[in-house]
């Protein structure tokens, strides 16, 4: 009775979803949405909230595919969903597991911007970069737009699907300096391939008010409060004081370019392999979540790596080198690039951890996730600052320069 019972449901929900599903036609452009607090709020409070059985009503209606098991997976302001399909006359053959990805309702209002996420990792991946592949709907198209009747308003997001992509998050791994280096190549070679992606609305990648661009580290002026009267303000504080005097001053000598602008240690996967001496390690399986992507510079590409990177490290200070061997590799930095590197990294670290606790008062149930870079990232700012930035450069530029004559390699 109980198993009739399920399946009944079931297909009450697919018929509900069926029904939500429209065309995708959302072409009204809108600022970003991240641009103030009430938008924060408005964000928080519009995040997708399917459940399992709706989001597999959604595959099968949309997508095609019939799924076999599905499990949520962490997210920030978007819902995901890891989903195993079963094979069908159909589908005899491709890939058996997918992401589904629910964009928020704010996130949905901008569709130039999605369609343009979409044509990035495809273009990545004919570059031979390790990205996902993006699912076409029934309709051959790669999202589609879902209304959604809350109870008190109707509500869209957009849903996409894409091929899940094998290996673990470097959070997960040793990180030597070998990988440190190898990563530091990757970020400049994906910035560098994305010279060539050309796009009709490429210019919704200048998102000017987008708090996560940092370019944009004097709107975190409105979300101090969340810190008291603590040291770590004061740090922040004197960040965002320095990055106005020190850093946006220099802009018009920094390279201009398209920055992923979130690889951080849980969105690159690895795998594990052996070098040509033999010797066990990892490389790049993966490239996650290009939701951050906007213009920025090659500076800051390689300052957010480095930043990351540092969360894993048992020597966090010694990472910085690293990275930026493997980054200057393919995209050497100028004088003033390199002069700004520590302020910036410095700055990530901020927006990093005030958006986290921001983020918590908003989402308390996603805490967990929220707060992983906070688990040491006050710790390591702190280490910047009491070091100080001669000291923290001359470790950085010196492991560099060792690359170059071999010692680190």
């Amino acid at each position: 009775m109980k198993r009739s019972m399920l399946i009944i449901i079931y297909y009450w929900v697919r018929h509900l979803v069926r029904c939500w599903v429209s065309n995708l036609g959302c072409t009204q452009q809108k600022k970003d949405i991240m641009s103030s607090g009430d938008n924060q709020q408005s964000r928080a409070l519009n995040k997708p909230t399917f459940t399992e059985l709706q989001a597999s009503a959604l595959v099968e209606s949309v997508f095609g595919f019939k799924v076999s098991h599905i499990q949520p997976l962490p997210s920030y302001d978007d819902q995901n969903f890891h989903v195993h399909i079963s094979r069908t006359k159909d589908t005899t053959d491709g890939p058996l597991e997918y992401v589904l990805k629910i964009s928020s309702s704010e996130n949905s209002q901008n569709s130039d911007l999605l369609e343009i996420q979409n044509d990035v990792i495809t273009f990545l991946q004919a570059a031979g970069f390790p990205t996902a592949s993006v699912c076409h709907t029934k309709g051959d198209n790669t999202t589609s737009l879902v209304s959604v009747d809350s109870g008190s308003e109707i509500r869209s997001h957009t849903v996409r699907l894409l091929t899940y992509l094998p290996g673990r998050p470097i959070a997960e791994v040793p990180v030597s300096s070998q990988l440190l280096y190898e990563i530091g190549r990757l970020a400049a070679k994906l910035d560098k391939t994305l010279e060539k992606f050309h796009h009709p609305k490429l210019s919704v990648l200048r998102r000017d008010n987008f708090i996560w661009n940092l370019k944009n580290i004097p709107l975190l002026e409105r979300h101090v409060d969340v810190l008291g009267q603590t040291r770590n303000r004061e740090i922040v504080e004197k960040v965002i004081q320095l990055f106005k005097e020190q850093v946006m001053t220099k802009f018009g000598h920094f390279r201009e370019c398209i920055n992923h602008g979130d690889l951080n240690d849980h969105n690159i996967l690895v795998e594990p392999s052996k070098s040509a001496f033999g010797d066990a390690g990892y490389e790049v399986s993966g490239i996650l979540d290009f939701g951050d992507m906007s213009y920025g510079y090659y500076v800051f590409e390689v300052a957010i790596v480095i930043m990351y990177m540092m969360i894993e490290s048992k020597d966090p200070v010694q990472v910085g080198g690293h990275v930026l061997a493997g980054f200057e590799s393919i995209v050497p930095l100028t004088a003033e690039e390199r002069g700004a590197l520590f302020l910036l990294v410095c700055s990530r670290f901020s927006q990093s951890l005030v958006m986290a606790i921001y983020s918590c008062q908003l989402q308390p149930d996603n805490k967990e996730y929220l707060m992983i870079t906070a688990k040491t990232g006050w710790k390591h700012l702190q280490r910047l600052f009491d070091t100080g930035q001669d000291a923290v450069e001359e470790i950085w530029f010196e492991t560099a320069k060792s690359y170059g004559s071999g010692l680190s390699m």
